[in-house]
């Protein structure tokens, strides 16, 4: 075996059990000894990292943007290149850097052993690869349980999601950055520093996950059916040609609410608001095409 990977899966997660077995497999045909370690709890994934750093070559992490998300700061301080293998739903950050959605492509990409450097955000000091949102997505997020995805895996986020868009009222917020201020009413406001978002939209037209900066959107209108209407642009990242949505690029953004309103970084609620959110340029080094 020409490198060790420290493997890290979620076996109880829908179909976890299968997908380990098959990824110890997808590394092993590529000629990568895998040690894999169990992670009951998303905020363990990191100090497993670092504690088997001196074990293994890198860190192999199968799931979804949510468990990516919990190994980014255990990859930093471990100096360790992170591997992808997307299993979950949406699987944003494999689709930012283009490594392939099958098995035996990702652990390809691994093998080749061709790693890249790409940006990281950060907001009230926890990490988010592709965006944090305060807002719809953050209440798609708490309402989104483990046990939905679990029992109805991607019909589970459109269920969710309607009820979520049904029943959303806009709230209002100051979005602070270097160069103004604002204070809007808004149904979301997300931040965005990778490319995708959201099983595909794109966070701005011209976003990437190396350009050493943070895209703001702000949904300025008071229906969320209007969302309907404007679905193609936020596949393409055009969206910020309406006029009822505001796009700011910064490094650094603040962001106050009347009450303190959940923060959801990658699929996961990690903090509330006031959110300070922040871009650490190059931090984490990934295989990538």
């Amino acid at each position: 075996m020409s490198r060790r990977a420290l493997l890290i899966i979620n076996t109880k997660s829908r179909s976890g059990e299968a997908q380990a077995k098959a990824a110890i497999e997808a590394l092993e045909s590529h000629a990568i000894e895998p040690v894999q370690v169990e992670c009951g709890r998303r905020e363990d994934l990191s100090p497993l990292i670092v504690k088997y750093k001196h074990e293994v070559d890198c860190a192999v992490v199968g799931g979804g943007d949510g468990t990516l998300n919990a190994a980014a700061f255990g990859v930093i301080e471990a100096g360790l290149p992170l591997g992808i293998l997307p299993l979950g739903t949406a699987n944003d950050l494999a689709r930012t850097l283009g490594v392939p959605f099958d098995l035996d492509g990702a652990a390809q990409i691994i093998a080749d052993g061709h790693t890249r450097k790409i940006d990281l955000g950060v907001v009230n000091g926890q990490p988010f690869f592709n965006v944090a949102s305060i807002g719809l997505s953050a209440e798609l997020a708490q309402k989104l349980t483990r046990d939905i995805k679990r029992r109805f895996g991607r019909l589970g986020y459109a269920l969710v999601a309607m009820n979520v868009l049904a029943h959303a009222k806009p709230f209002r917020a100051t979005i602070m950055s270097e160069t103004e201020t604002a204070r809007v009413k808004t149904l979301q406001i997300a931040v965005g520093n990778g490319r995708f978002y959201g099983g595909g939209n794109a966070v701005e037209k011209d976003a990437a996950i190396d350009d050493q900066h943070l895209d703001l959107y702000s949904l300025e209108f008071e229906r969320a059916w209007k969302l309907a209407f404007m679905a193609r642009s936020f596949r393409y990242g055009e969206h910020g040609a309406w006029s009822e949505v505001r796009a700011i690029r910064a490094q650094e953004f603040d962001i106050r609410t009347r009450r303190p309103r959940p923060v959801n970084a990658d699929g996961e609620i990690v903090t509330q608001t006031p959110a300070h959110f922040s871009i650490r340029p190059s931090a984490v080094t990934v295989f990538a095409p």
